[in-house]
């Protein structure tokens, strides 16, 4: 018996040095994809994405979309003067209307009060019964804004006729109004028949071209014939309109 048990023993012992298996196949660790360095959820966010428009900023989705258009009714309004006069523009149906987007502190907005086109323009076409109506949509703080610099641009510039406060923006912005001065002619019939430049200076000053083309007078002229005109829309020239924002 202690001869079998011995023998035992040594068997178990000889066991017992033998190496151990390996791992099987599928134990061994996979081999990482270049990501460099990051975690695969991580890599596959870093890939680039497809091209997104961008968005509008914050002020101009805010802002009311242009509704004015030449050909079609110019939109209605309601804003008070410098002498505190409410002002409508559907008050004036049946005649002739000119709307100026005025900055008396602009140096186009100057030259042409001064010595171009829109010197005597308005007292001109007074007598046709045209309403000129000039609008300033500059905000409080910036150029050419408030009762005090209106009042000196009035008497400076010898305006007869009624400049409106738009403080907010709100016309300017649906008529599109990008500079002053933009002008625009509305027919008897309330529709808008001409937006843009006042004429082809470029600068308000006559002596910077040959022959002076004054695009409001031609659209005045037609209105009053009730005939096209010749060139109902054109780029206009002059300061930024000081918007709020």
């Amino acid at each position: 018996m202690k001869h079998f048990a011995l023998i035992a023993l040594l068997a178990l012992a000889a066991a017992a040095c033998q190496p151990s298996t390996p791992k099987a196949e599928t134990d061994k660790p996979v081999a990482a994809q270049p990501n460099d360095g990051k975690p695969a959820d991580q890599a596959a966010a870093d890939k680039p994405a497809d091209k997104v428009a961008d968005k509008p900023a914050a002020d101009k989705a805010a802002a009311p979309a242009m509704s004015a258009a030449v050909g079609k009714p110019a939109p209605d309004f309601s804003l008070t003067s410098l002498d505190g006069k409410p002002i409508k523009l559907s008050d004036h149906q049946g005649k002739v209307v000119v709307l100026e987007w005025f900055n008396p502190g602009c140096p186009f907005v100057k030259a042409a009060h001064e010595h171009g086109s829109l010197k005597t323009l308005a007292k001109d076409n007074a007598s046709k019964e045209v309403v000129w109506l000039a609008i300033n949509s500059g905000a409080p703080g910036k150029q050419g804004h408030g009762k005090e610099a209106n009042t000196a641009g009035r008497e400076a510039f010898g305006l007869d006729h009624p400049i409106l406060f738009d403080e907010d923006g709100k016309v300017g912005k649906m008529y599109g109004a990008e500079r002053t001065p933009h002008m625009y002619v509305i027919d008897a019939k309330g529709t808008l028949i001409y937006r843009g430049a006042l004429d082809n200076t470029g600068s308000g000053r006559p002596e910077d071209v040959d022959t002076v083309e004054n695009y409001v007078q031609q659209a005045i002229d037609a209105a009053i014939k009730g005939a096209p005109v010749k060139t109902p829309e054109t780029k206009a020239y002059g300061c930024s309109v000081k918007y709020a924002g």
